[in-house]
């Protein structure tokens, strides 16, 4: 089955970054992430709750709900980052890519390791566009926190509407090629954040260029 793609495309400056993504990325994990679970004999389990909390954002006039796992939001932030500074930093392209996988694993025959298999992408697309007066940077920001109050309200009418996320596992010694079982507080779906960086993109077009 081929991973189901959903791409959002953005206009924003620079310091925007960093909040954007991260309020996209943890509604997403917010809808994929359950509560740990307590397997009872014949395959039931309990699942525990998720706890959440409400973000203020500093530079968009946005206020999102993110699960309140603090090493889920330290690993998200930490990525989101990362790209933001290479984004930023790049001198010859204002154009970046960033996206968060979910994937499962497939058990494979000793010796080789398990495969992953994506099964949903989030893709984020975002040019980076400069404002040059507080009065524009005030009605961006105004912007920028309407569009994404759609955008949130749209992923999460369609996640909830997703019928080909994986199921539960009926064992508990399978739960690790679903689920990420590292945390603590709760168990979201395994998942990674990769993005294409300005350089790399930049290189990938020269090399092209070379071999027409």
């Amino acid at each position: 089955m081929n991973a189901q793609t959903q791409t959002v495309q953005l206009q924003l400056e620079g310091y925007q970054v960093e909040e954007a993504v991260t309020s996209i990325f943890h509604t997403v994990l917010f809808h994929r992430t359950f509560g740990k679970f307590n397997y009872q004999p014949g395959g039931n389990y309990l699942e525990g709750t998720v706890g959440y909390s409400d973000v203020d954002c500093d530079f968009v006039d946005l206020t999102y709900v993110r699960c309140s796992s603090p090493k889920l939001d330290k690993n998200i932030r930490n990525k989101v980052s990362e790209f933001s500074e290479e984004l930023r930093s790049s001198e010859n392209n204002n154009s970046g890519e960033i996206s968060l996988k979910f994937f499962r694993r497939e058990k494979a025959l000793w010796p080789f390791q398990s495969v992953c298999v994506p099964w949903e992408i989030w893709k984020l697309e975002l040019d980076l566009v400069q404002l040059r007066h507080s009065q524009g940077q005030q009605l961006g920001r105004e912007q920028l926190g309407e569009l994404l109050t759609e955008k949130i309200a749209s992923i999460t009418k369609t996640i909830t509407k997703t019928v080909y996320a994986p199921e539960v596992p009926s064992e508990p010694a399978d739960l690790c090629l679903i689920f990420d079982v590292s945390y603590e507080d709760c168990q979201p779906y395994l998942h990674e954040v990769v993005h294409v960086s300005p350089t790399s993109a930049t290189l990938g077009h020269l090399v092209r260029n070379m071999f027409r």
